[in-house]
């Protein structure tokens, strides 16, 4: 029993950071129509931009709000420079484009930063919380924290405001929004921002467990791309369910099969969903985006 537990509470931290990289899909492409493959690289600017300034003397928590502003830039500029110039071409076009651009971002990381690893200090020290025989780290803790929060403020701003009623127009209907006087440029370039802040916050968080690197940016983006999927692409609920149980499937695979195959585990279970409801769990059938 103690052993299932930890591997919950393992789960349902990485699986946090999983959901928090699906959400900033599903911003960006209820919003946009656009699969942002760099999404992953938000998280890897955050982490390491954190790591860097602190290493320059910066505090933490003024590192972490200039790590958070830098990615938002960094997601402002790849909308302005190559998705939007890029608006009316295919799907397929597009998504080469956020490929190239995370490919792009990489490199330059690698220039600008170095090709190490990196982890900043636990926000409430290493000692580990026992729960139930099992043992779960303070960071982990503020990783779900964090995760909660943010998507809880999400949903606040989508439910509760104007600027949330605009992006749902935006995303129902695009033509439409323009008609009732909705800059719908400005919506999707705001998703882009709220889609970089949140990965940043996302590598801010999981930094000082994981450890973090110019390169792991490409496997959260897969892992954020297959979360999103199996919850319903466009579902911000689906993303949440679907961030948390993949990594639940990651670490009772890991733990009762073998660490080897984790990676193919988790994308094995997203194969069979798919297989069984295309549409993801949270998503609806025979959806035409207009």
């Amino acid at each position: 029993m103690p052993e299932l537990l930890q591997f919950a509470f393992s789960g349902l931290t990485v699986g946090a950071v999983y959901a928090l990289v699906a959400l900033g899909f599903t911003l960006i492409y209820n919003a946009s129509d656009v699969v942002n493959f760099a999404q992953g690289e938000f998280v890897m600017l955050g982490g390491m931009a954190t790591v860097f300034l602190h290493m320059a003397g910066v505090p933490l928590p003024l590192a972490a709000a200039l790590a958070i502003l830098i990615t938002v830039g960094v997601g402002l500029a790849l909308y302005a420079f190559a998705i939007d110039p890029a608006r009316g071409s295919s799907a397929v076009t597009v998504i080469i484009i956020t490929i190239g651009a995370s490919i792009f971002l990489r490199g330059v990381a690698q220039v600008v930063f170095d090709k190490r690893f990196h982890a900043l200090p636990s926000w409430f020290g290493q000692e580990p919380i026992r729960i139930g025989g099992a043992a779960i780290l303070p960071q982990s803790l503020v990783v779900l924290a964090g995760a909660g929060l943010i998507v809880a403020l999400i949903f606040l701003i989508i439910d509760r405001t104007l600027l949330g009623r605009a992006i749902l127009a935006t995303a129902a209907n695009r033509l439409a929004a323009r008609l009732v006087g909705i800059p719908v440029r400005k919506i999707v370039a705001l998703s882009f921002a709220l889609s970089a802040a949140i990965g940043a916050v996302a590598g801010i968080l999981v930094t000082p467990i994981t450890l973090t690197s110019y390169d792991v940016g490409t496997l959260l983006a897969l892992k954020g791309f297959a979360a999103a999927m199996l919850g319903g692409m466009g579902s911000a609920v689906g993303a949440v369910v679907g961030g948390l149980l993949l990594g639940l499937a990651e670490s009772f695979g890991a733990g009762l099969i073998s660490s080897k195959y984790k990676d193919a585990i988790a994308f094995l279970i997203i194969l069979g969903v798919l297989f069984v409801r295309p549409q993801g769990l949270f998503g609806k059938k025979n959806v035409e985006r207009v």
